[in-house]
C-alpha cells in the first residue's frame, strides 16, 4: 500500500504535499480539507488545485533553465 501512496503521490502534482511541507500541517488533514471543501462548493476548489499545480510546474522548470546541468551543453 506504500508503494501505491508514494507512486501516486510523485505522478500526481503533489500541490497538497508541498504545502502541508512548507506550512507544517499534516499531509492528510489537508487533503481532506480539500474533499470537504470540494464537495461543499461544488468542484471550485480543483481550478485552484489545478492552478496551483501549473504554477509548481512552470517554477520547477524555470529554475532547471536557470541552472543547466553539465549535459544540456
Amino acid at each position: 500500500m506504500l508503494k501505491f501512496k508514494y507512486f501516486v503521490e510523485q505522478h500526481v502534482f503533489g500541490v497538497c504535499t508541498r504545502i502541508g511541507e512548507k506550512f507544517g500541517i499534516s499531509i492528510g488533514s489537508i487533503r481532506l480539507y480539500f474533499i470537504y471543501t470540494s464537495f461543499l462548493t461544488m468542484g471550485s476548489p480543483i481550478i485552484i488545485y489545478l492552478v496551483l499545480a501549473f504554477w509548481m510546474n512552470i517554477r520547477k522548470y524555470l529554475r532547471q533553465r536557470n541552472n543547466p546541468s553539465v549535459w544540456e551543453f
